[in-house]
Protein backbone atom coordinates (compact mmCIF):
# COMPACT_ATOMS: atom_id res chain seq x y z
CA UNK A 1 0.00 0.00 0.00
CA UNK A 2 2.95 2.24 0.92
CA UNK A 3 4.47 1.41 -2.85
CA UNK A 4 1.26 2.00 -3.89
CA UNK A 5 0.49 5.52 -2.35
CA UNK A 6 4.51 6.80 -2.91
CA UNK A 7 4.18 6.18 -6.99
CA UNK A 8 1.10 7.85 -7.08
CA UNK A 9 2.88 10.70 -5.37
CA UNK A 10 5.61 10.57 -7.37
CA UNK A 11 3.75 10.56 -10.64
CA UNK A 12 1.09 13.41 -9.52
CA UNK A 13 2.93 15.52 -7.46
CA UNK A 14 0.88 15.61 -3.77
CA UNK A 15 -0.81 13.02 -1.85
CA UNK A 16 -3.65 11.04 -3.22
CA UNK A 17 -6.38 12.47 -0.65
CA UNK A 18 -5.32 15.71 -2.73
CA UNK A 19 -6.17 14.15 -5.92
CA UNK A 20 -9.73 13.00 -4.58
CA UNK A 21 -10.28 16.27 -3.04
CA UNK A 22 -9.77 17.85 -6.82
CA UNK A 23 -11.88 15.85 -8.24
CA UNK A 24 -14.66 15.82 -6.31
CA UNK A 25 -14.51 19.75 -6.45
CA UNK A 26 -14.76 19.33 -10.32
CA UNK A 27 -17.63 17.07 -9.48
CA UNK A 28 -19.71 19.38 -7.85
CA UNK A 29 -18.87 22.25 -10.13
CA UNK A 30 -20.27 20.34 -12.94
CA UNK A 31 -23.45 19.27 -11.30
CA UNK A 32 -23.62 23.12 -10.55
CA UNK A 33 -22.96 24.16 -13.91
CA UNK A 34 -25.64 21.23 -15.09
CA UNK A 35 -28.20 22.57 -12.68
CA UNK A 36 -27.83 26.21 -14.23
CA UNK A 37 -28.14 24.69 -17.45
CA UNK A 38 -30.71 22.60 -16.79
CA UNK A 39 -32.83 25.74 -14.98
CA UNK A 40 -31.79 28.21 -18.00
CA UNK A 41 -29.86 30.00 -16.06
CA UNK A 42 -26.44 30.04 -17.84
CA UNK A 43 -26.83 33.26 -19.84
CA UNK A 44 -27.06 35.24 -16.65
CA UNK A 45 -24.16 33.02 -14.09
CA UNK A 46 -21.85 33.55 -17.18
CA UNK A 47 -22.86 37.37 -17.52
CA UNK A 48 -22.49 37.63 -13.52
CA UNK A 49 -18.92 35.55 -13.97
CA UNK A 50 -17.87 37.67 -16.86
CA UNK A 51 -18.88 40.95 -14.79
CA UNK A 52 -17.05 40.06 -11.87
CA UNK A 53 -13.62 39.18 -13.31
CA UNK A 54 -13.48 42.21 -15.51
CA UNK A 55 -15.36 44.61 -12.80
CA UNK A 56 -12.76 42.73 -10.45
CA UNK A 57 -9.70 43.28 -12.23
CA UNK A 58 -9.73 46.21 -14.08
CA UNK A 59 -11.87 48.26 -11.43
CA UNK A 60 -12.59 46.92 -8.09
CA UNK A 61 -8.07 45.60 -7.41
CA UNK A 62 -6.81 49.32 -7.86
CA UNK A 63 -9.96 51.35 -6.41
CA UNK A 64 -9.38 49.36 -2.83
CA UNK A 65 -5.28 49.08 -3.42
CA UNK A 66 -5.56 52.97 -3.90
CA UNK A 67 -7.79 53.10 -0.81
CA UNK A 68 -5.72 50.79 1.20
CA UNK A 69 -2.74 53.24 0.30
CA UNK A 70 -4.69 55.99 1.53
CA UNK A 71 -5.63 54.58 4.85
CA UNK A 72 -1.74 53.37 5.38
CA UNK A 73 -0.86 57.28 4.82
CA UNK A 74 -3.81 58.76 6.88
CA UNK A 75 -3.00 56.55 9.95
CA UNK A 76 -0.93 57.71 12.65
CA UNK A 77 3.18 55.90 12.76
CA UNK A 78 2.71 53.93 15.68
CA UNK A 79 5.78 52.80 17.83
CA UNK A 80 8.04 50.57 15.50
CA UNK A 81 7.12 52.08 12.06
CA UNK A 82 9.99 53.04 9.57
CA UNK A 83 10.13 56.65 10.70
CA UNK A 84 9.09 56.34 14.29
CA UNK A 85 12.34 56.19 16.97
CA UNK A 86 10.71 55.16 20.40
CA UNK A 87 12.16 55.59 23.58
CA UNK A 88 13.36 52.90 25.66
CA UNK A 89 10.54 53.83 27.72
CA UNK A 90 7.83 54.13 25.84
CA UNK A 91 4.93 51.18 24.89
CA UNK A 92 4.45 49.64 21.31
CA UNK A 93 1.27 49.86 20.33
CA UNK A 94 -0.10 47.40 17.87
CA UNK A 95 -0.93 48.29 14.90
CA UNK A 96 -4.38 49.71 13.73
CA UNK A 97 -4.27 49.35 10.39
CA UNK A 98 -5.60 45.35 10.39
CA UNK A 99 -8.14 45.31 12.26
CA UNK A 100 -9.78 47.79 9.64
CA UNK A 101 -8.89 45.96 6.42
CA UNK A 102 -10.44 42.73 8.09
CA UNK A 103 -13.60 43.72 8.79
CA UNK A 104 -13.94 45.96 5.69
CA UNK A 105 -12.53 43.31 3.19
CA UNK A 106 -15.37 41.20 4.39
CA UNK A 107 -18.11 44.31 4.17
CA UNK A 108 -16.80 44.78 0.69
CA UNK A 109 -17.08 40.71 0.00
CA UNK A 110 -20.54 40.63 0.83
CA UNK A 111 -21.38 43.47 -0.81
CA UNK A 112 -19.72 42.02 -4.21
CA UNK A 113 -21.75 38.98 -3.74
CA UNK A 114 -24.89 39.82 -2.54
CA UNK A 115 -25.54 42.90 -4.76
CA UNK A 116 -28.27 42.46 -6.43
CA UNK A 117 -30.35 41.58 -3.47
CA UNK A 118 -28.80 44.56 -1.24
CA UNK A 119 -29.08 46.90 -3.57
CA UNK A 120 -32.70 45.40 -4.79
CA UNK A 121 -31.49 44.70 -8.29
CA UNK A 122 -32.96 41.59 -8.99
CA UNK A 123 -35.60 42.87 -6.75
CA UNK A 124 -38.55 41.51 -8.98
CA UNK A 125 -36.65 37.90 -9.71
CA UNK A 126 -35.78 37.33 -6.15
CA UNK A 127 -39.70 37.87 -5.68
CA UNK A 128 -40.64 36.10 -8.48
CA UNK A 129 -38.10 32.94 -7.61
CA UNK A 130 -38.80 32.72 -3.56
CA UNK A 131 -41.81 34.63 -2.87
CA UNK A 132 -39.83 36.68 -0.39
CA UNK A 133 -38.69 40.55 -0.43
CA UNK A 134 -35.03 41.71 -0.80
CA UNK A 135 -35.87 44.83 1.44
CA UNK A 136 -34.18 43.22 4.78
CA UNK A 137 -31.10 42.75 2.59
CA UNK A 138 -29.33 45.89 3.04
CA UNK A 139 -29.95 46.31 6.81
CA UNK A 140 -28.80 42.81 7.09
CA UNK A 141 -25.92 43.62 5.53
CA UNK A 142 -25.28 46.72 7.33
CA UNK A 143 -25.98 44.88 10.60
CA UNK A 144 -23.07 42.47 9.52
CA UNK A 145 -21.02 44.93 8.74
CA UNK A 146 -21.60 46.73 12.21
CA UNK A 147 -20.78 43.09 14.01
CA UNK A 148 -17.76 42.98 12.23
CA UNK A 149 -16.34 46.64 13.26
CA UNK A 150 -17.09 46.00 16.15
CA UNK A 151 -15.59 43.05 17.38
CA UNK A 152 -12.29 44.51 15.73
CA UNK A 153 -12.98 47.47 17.69
CA UNK A 154 -12.93 45.19 20.72
CA UNK A 155 -10.00 42.65 19.78
CA UNK A 156 -7.74 46.32 19.15
CA UNK A 157 -8.82 47.26 22.54
CA UNK A 158 -7.84 44.48 24.28
CA UNK A 159 -4.15 43.98 21.99
CA UNK A 160 -3.61 47.95 23.27
CA UNK A 161 -4.75 46.86 27.30
CA UNK A 162 -2.33 43.61 26.90
CA UNK A 163 0.95 45.83 24.64
CA UNK A 164 0.22 48.31 28.17
CA UNK A 165 0.09 45.64 30.57
CA UNK A 166 3.19 44.39 29.13
CA UNK A 167 5.00 47.03 28.30
CA UNK A 168 4.48 49.32 32.38
CA UNK A 169 7.30 48.61 34.91
CA UNK A 170 6.15 46.45 38.03
CA UNK A 171 5.00 47.76 41.33
CA UNK A 172 4.76 51.26 39.12
CA UNK A 173 8.39 51.50 40.12
CA UNK A 174 10.33 54.00 37.51
CA UNK A 175 13.47 52.24 35.43
CA UNK A 176 16.52 53.12 37.59
CA UNK A 177 19.37 54.82 35.48
CA UNK A 178 21.72 52.71 33.32
CA UNK A 179 24.77 52.46 35.79
CA UNK A 180 28.02 53.84 34.71
CA UNK A 181 30.11 52.03 32.09
CA UNK A 182 32.97 49.95 32.94
CA UNK A 183 34.91 51.83 30.87
CA UNK A 184 34.14 54.97 33.60
CA UNK A 185 34.80 52.70 36.46
CA UNK A 186 38.07 51.39 35.66
CA UNK A 187 39.46 55.04 34.91
CA UNK A 188 38.35 56.06 38.66
CA UNK A 189 40.19 53.28 39.81
CA UNK A 190 43.23 53.53 37.75
CA UNK A 191 43.19 57.36 38.51
CA UNK A 192 42.72 56.60 42.42
CA UNK A 193 45.05 54.00 42.44
CA UNK A 194 48.30 55.00 40.70
CA UNK A 195 51.21 55.31 42.05
CA UNK A 196 54.29 57.20 40.71
CA UNK A 197 56.74 55.83 38.42
CA UNK A 198 60.45 55.53 40.40
CA UNK A 199 63.49 56.59 38.12
CA UNK A 200 66.80 55.20 39.09
CA UNK A 201 69.62 57.27 39.80
CA UNK A 202 72.61 57.48 37.07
Amino acid sequence: MTGVIGRIRRWYGAHPLHLLALLAAFALAGYAVRAVVAAGQWQVVALWFLVAIVGHDLLLFPLYSLADLSLRRLLPRRAGGASAAPSRAATAQPPVLNHIRVPAGFSLLLLLVWFPLILRISSSHYHQASGLTAAPYLWRWLAVTGVMFLASAVSYALRLRHAAVKGSPPNGHRPESDPPSSVAQDAAKGGSTSKPTSTRDT
